[in-house]
């Protein structure tokens, strides 16, 4: 695997974001309580993936005209696919390969004495002195529904008190106050069995949140990986060297050393308090329920540091694009692990659904049994993987919504080749937020869906001209300077195992132009109506002793 020389910080890749032409600096003032992620959202409404950019706020007031020092990044992590590519330094194409490789290669980091990340320390009498939580400009991500900031990219670190092992999870954290922030897990998560250990002994379970770090980092601490994983060391594999950790101020805990922010603190595991409601990722408002609490203990950060806030909500977003990018391939080498060699391609639907839900399956099956067990798999990958899961032939694109569709209407029948799974988790649904409110006819429980959309027999060929004619066409229309085409698959047709050698030839003999031989040729095989035959009984006897039959 080679590798080129990774981002040292978050300023290198904004540098780099810069230089590629990824970057719009927003020097008017803006206000991160009601304009800041509206003014970014609309790229993600309005904007096609490749026009869209990394936003950096330079002049950032709230509502009541507090200016704060430092800048704020939106999109920088994964605006589009490209940016995200930009943050791994490599082509998009190698971006699986790269996952793969750190899943099985991971590098351990390494323990400096100093840090960048520790350039200013509040902490002990000090703590909120300048403001802990409110001295950054956190943006408000949905206004006229958040009730409060979030921490949306905020990578919370925590260790299993029994093992010691190290977990590094993104998740959303509501500002209570100076001094305290909400914590919203889903369970199980890592974090959460650490606090679950925390308070059968007893203890408050010590964390560090740490904000704008190297892009690696943040593409690790945002993926589905096996408990045994230590995310910075997956980070390590995806750079092909060791994340530079610092050892924290208050917690015995570390942190990557160039981070522009780190809160330290503790959560209490004698309360929760409720917190939301927030726009979650899923594309609904998730109202409000009973979270964790973090208590700051330890604030640090580099002078005039920028905050990193990532986009989330509807899809497409770059909630949806930082997963994207690395989900589908851990699904796939957790299937190829499992025995399925037989899985070519995992898509996630992404921005269709935001990521999880929606599960396809290209395969080239070895049998009828082998679709059922790869998607029970998927099923076993996490628990909130797979609400609709599709098994799909190797000529259908699974990426494409369109030609899904068109393979579970022409491929499937419905009493054959579906299968509902009971007692699954809601996972990222507002049905599990809604389940149990009065007005819900929802049951309180959820079920996958598994669709075998793979061909059962040999069919006739796709009805499109074959390559060689779309591709003699293509070269006439560039000739003519027409406008510029982006072929959407399938764009040509191809065999799919019933096509008679007969049919072939007259074919042939068409586009020869020779269709009075066809004629000829077809007028042997006229037959006579017999009495009381319909044009019904009459096609099907002559089905019975034909191939490739008409309908």
């Amino acid at each position: 695997m080679n590798f080129a020389k990774p981002y040292h910080d978050l300023r290198e890749l904004i540098a780099a974001l810069e230089g590629s032409g990824k970057l719009l600096r927003i020097s008017r003032e803006i206000n991160k309580d009601t304009e800041l992620q509206p003014l970014v959202r609309w790229q993600f409404r309005g904007l096609k993936e490749e026009q869209r950019k990394a936003f950096l706020f330079e002049n950032v007031i709230d509502s009541k005209g507090k200016k704060y020092q430092g800048s704020v990044l939106v999109g920088g992590l994964a605006a589009t696919g490209e940016i995200y590519c930009l943050g791994l330094k490599c082509k998009a194409d190698e971006v699986p390969d790269r996952w793969l490789y750190a899943m099985d290669h991971p590098i351990r980091p390494e323990i400096v004495p100093h840090g960048t990340a520790q350039e200013e320390i509040h902490k002990g009498k000090d703590l909120l002195s300048h403001g802990g939580f409110c001295e950054f400009p956190i943006p408000i991500s949905t206004p006229g529904f958040d009730n409060g900031p979030y921490i949306t990219a905020g990578h919370w670190i925590t260790k299993d008190p029994e093992t010691g092992r190290r977990n590094v999870g993104n998740y959303r954290g509501l500002i209570k106050g100076p001094g305290l922030s909400g914590l919203m897990t889903g369970t199980p998560q890592d974090l959460s069995l650490h606090w679950e250990k925390c308070r059968k002994k007893g203890i408050p379970l010590e964390a560090a949140v740490v904000v704008g770090t190297v892009p690696a980092v943040s593409y690790a601490a945002t993926q589905k990986v096996p408990p045994e994983m230590d995310e910075l060391a997956l980070a390590g594999g995806l750079i092909g060297e060791p994340v530079q950790l610092i050892k924290c101020q208050t917690v015995d805990l570390e942190v990557p050393a160039t981070a522009e922010v780190v809160f330290e603190g503790i959560i209490p595991t004698t309360y929760l308090e409720e917190e939301g409601p927030f726009g979650e990722s899923m594309g609904y408002v998730d109202p409000r329920t009973l979270a964790f609490v973090f208590e700051l203990t330890c604030v640090t950060h580099r002078r005039n540091p920028t905050w990193v806030s990532i986009i989330s909500q509807v899809t497409p977003s770059e909630s949806s694009k930082i997963k994207a990018m690395g989900m589908a391939t851990l699904i796939l080498r957790y299937l190829k692990q499992r025995g399925f060699s037989g899985v070519l391609e995992v898509s996630l639907m992404e921005p269709l659904v935001n990521l999880r839900p929606y599960v396809v399956l290209r395969m080239k099956k070895s049998d009828d049994q082998e679709p059922w067990g790869a998607m029970d798999a998927v099923l076993d990958y996490g628990d909130r993987v797979g609400k609709l899961v599709i098994a799909v032939d190797e000529d259908i694109n699974p990426h494409d919504p369109v030609a899904v569709t068109w393979a579970i209407t022409h491929r499937s029948q419905p009493h054959k080749d579906t299968k509902i799974v009971l007692d699954r988790p809601f996972g990222a649904t507002p049905i599990g937020m809604v389940a149990t409110h009065p007005s819900s006819r929802y049951d309180n429980s959820e079920s996958s869906l598994l669709i075998d959309a793979t061909r059962k027999a040999d069919f006739p060929p796709l009805s499109l001209p074959l390559k060689e004619y779309m591709e003699r066409a293509k070269g006439i229309w560039e000739e003519l300077g027409l406008p510029k085409l982006e072929p959407q698959e399938p764009w040509h047709g191809y065999l799919l195992g019933l096509w008679p050698k007969e049919l072939e030839e007259e074919a042939r003999m068409a586009a020869r132009g020779e269709y009075d031989k066809v004629g000829e040729k077809l007028r042997g095989t006229r037959v006579q109506v017999g009495e009381g035959e319909t044009l019904r009984s009459m096609r099907e006897k002559w089905g019975r002793t034909h191939t490739g039959r008409a309908e």
